[in-house]
């Protein structure tokens, strides 16, 4: 029976733990006061817990360093991972992007899942237990140093701390500092899947305000770096939402450089032919109205005043006098309403940080440091990440139970230049 212990009571945390506990003793330390305060408010509460896409899909959606997760994805898989939930009490259902969630739509059905599996396994938790080092002797991992200075003694140690987003849950970058001086590189991070801030005034008049069924493209110059089609969302700064947040996975580097131009086409269903037929329907069928009140039909309360602003069109006019041409340029509104994005939101608004413990010093399939026996890193401590949709918490579920299982098994690792 070896003694084993995990820095962090997350999603890879605590999937590590339940893996490595049979005929193990092993210890959760959490710095916090309950386990999985981030999974809480994952999902705005409803945990997307993975996704039920295919394995291809899966990797596909993945970020940075795609090839180290084809073991951990395939030793525990999505279907794995909504089996063991739904085998702990939590029933799951599947929504629009094949993103899955708990039935109840209730992220503490999550956790109470993996609590109980915790006390099934006869794991030890201790909270408000801030780790402050990782111990070290002759090129092993043999334990750690609470910031009560006491020190505990084990056999293994996994590092499953997180990144830096969302720091109000415990997420300060613990990990990179146990990393470093344990010798690992550590890439520098960066906050991931977060809104962007946007220059133009009136996206305040539009706070709140969420837009379904849109296309989203970002351009550098005439350059498309993204376009998607789905959700998204005006703030008091800027946008958010899945297509912000997706967009901004692909686009950051560069938006970190310069301004990007985003557009956003409001009616992507229909070509601007069909959109200007349309158009004069509206306008026959209330010729004598003034264009305000027309422009009302096509687009939600608090979207149509900043629409016949941009127009161009004197909103007291009436529609049966609007021109070809004053009606050419509303349709290219619609179909190309342009916003100027001016850089990203900060960590505490991001759901991810991109950059991590680089991969080329772990072995991939068991999450053991190369340079010190029996230390172990999961999650998001790690260099990779992917787009929203449940994806990254199904990295967090596979490398925690690479890890956890590897030393369940007691398998000897191979030396290895992978």
């Amino acid at each position: 029976m070896k003694k084993i212990l995990v820095i962090g009571g997350g999603a890879a945390g605590m999937f590590a733990a339940i893996a490595a506990a049979p005929g193990n003793e092993v210890h959760i330390y959490e710095k916090n006061e309950r386990l999985g305060k981030k999974l809480y408010i994952t999902g705005k509460g409803r945990c997307n817990l993975t996704n039920a896409c295919d394995m291809e899909e899966l990797l596909e959606a993945v970020c940075t360093n795609r090839k180290f997760l084809y073991s951990a994805f395939y030793g525990c898989t999505n279907t794995d991972v909504v089996n063991f939930f739904e085998a702990h009490g939590c029933k799951t259902k599947t929504e629009r992007g094949q993103r899955v969630f708990p039935v109840s739509d209730k992220s503490a059905d999550v956790i109470d899942a993996l609590k109980h599996a915790l006390r099934d396994a006869g794991v030890h938790i201790h909270f408000s237990a801030q780790v402050k080092e990782v111990l070290v002797s002759d090129g092993a991992a043999v334990g750690i140093y609470l910031a009560d200075g006491s020190q505990i003694n084990g056999d293994a140690v996994i590092v499953a701390t997180g990144g830096r987003s969302y720091p109000s849950t415990g997420s300060t970058g613990d990990g990179y500092l146990f990393a470093k001086a344990c010798g690992h590189t550590v890439t520098e991070q960066y906050p991931s899947l977060v809104p962007f801030n946007v220059k133009e005034a009136f996206v305040k008049e539009l706070q709140g305000l969420s837009l379904k069924n849109v296309m989203l493209s970002v351009y550098d110059g005439k350059k498309r770096l993204y376009e998607d089609f789905g959700e998204m969302m005006f703030t008091h700064f800027g946008v958010t939402g899945p297509l912000v947040l997706t967009a901004s996975a692909v686009v950051q580097k560069k938006l970190r450089q310069k301004e990007l131009k985003l557009v956003i086409d409001l009616k992507p269903a229909l070509s601007e032919e069909q959109l200007d037929a349309r158009l004069l329907r509206e306008f026959e069928e209330g010729k004598n109205k003034q264009f305000k009140n027309v422009a009302g039909n096509l687009f939600p309360a608090k979207l149509t005043p900043v629409m016949v602003q941009l127009s161009g069109i004197l909103p007291e006019k009436k529609v049966n006098e609007i021109s070809r041409a004053e009606r050419s340029f509303f349709i290219q509104q619609i179909k190309h309403l342009q916003l100027t994005a001016t850089g990203l939101r900060d960590y505490n608004e991001a759901v991810i940080t991109k950059g991590g413990v680089a991969v080329k010093e772990i072995y991939p399939a068991t999450m053991e440091s190369k340079l010190v026996r029996g230390l172990y890193f999961a999650g998001e401590v790690l260099d990779v990440d992917a787009l929203t949709g449940g994806f990254n918490l199904q990295i967090a579920w596979s490398t925690g139970y690479a890890a956890g299982a590897h030393l369940a098994d007691n398998v000897v690792q191979p030396e290895s230049k992978d």
